[in-house]
């Protein structure tokens, strides 16, 4: 089957920070797209606050990603869906730690349907390693003068390192 164009996908979320569970969906999506899209959600709704600015979370994922010109990081506002039409994405991709991750999924993922009928959301699991690992938890963790470096990447590391010492 040839196709016309790149299946392009977009791996949306808060990323805040990115985290080795993020970067195994991200470039196991390669095996389904030919471009995935990290989406840095910039939400002004967002109950918890964040550690890095949208720009700095977006340097972070560029700085991860710098060997592998198939990830491409933008952010967004608004609605998921309209980036995902705007961009031409064929899918949505979404990771799942847990069981009790899938009800919220499940149900954002039928909004998008409902909201763009080509919105198809696509599931991923992370690698065994990273199946607990939340950005919430290495904030935590990090803030705490745990050591984290397990579980981000060098640039990560660097930049959770600084904000600690303010």
């Amino acid at each position: 089957m040839i196709r016309e164009q790149p299946v392009v996908a977009i791996y949306p979320g808060s990323f805040d920070p990115i985290t080795k569970g993020h970067e195994d969906v991200a470039r196991r999506s390669l095996r389904i797209a030919d471009r995935v899209v990290v989406a840095v959600a910039q939400n002004a709704s967002q109950t918890k606050g964040n550690l890095f600015s949208v720009e700095e979370r977006l340097e972070m994922v560029r700085e991860v990603f710098q060997d592998d010109e198939r990830i491409e990081s933008c952010h967004f506002e608004g609605l998921l869906v309209d980036l995902a039409r705007e961009m031409g994405a064929q899918f949505v991709i979404r990771g799942l730690r847990a069981v009790s991750d899938f009800e919220y999924e499940f149900q954002m993922a039928q909004m998008n349907r409902e909201l763009w009928s080509e919105a198809e959301t696509v599931f991923l699991t992370p690698d065994q390693r990273y199946a607990f690992l939340s950005a919430s938890q290495v904030r935590e963790v990090s803030r705490l003068g745990g050591d984290v470096s397990r579980f981000v990447s060098a640039p990560v590391l660097r930049r959770l390192e600084r904000v600690s010492e303010e």
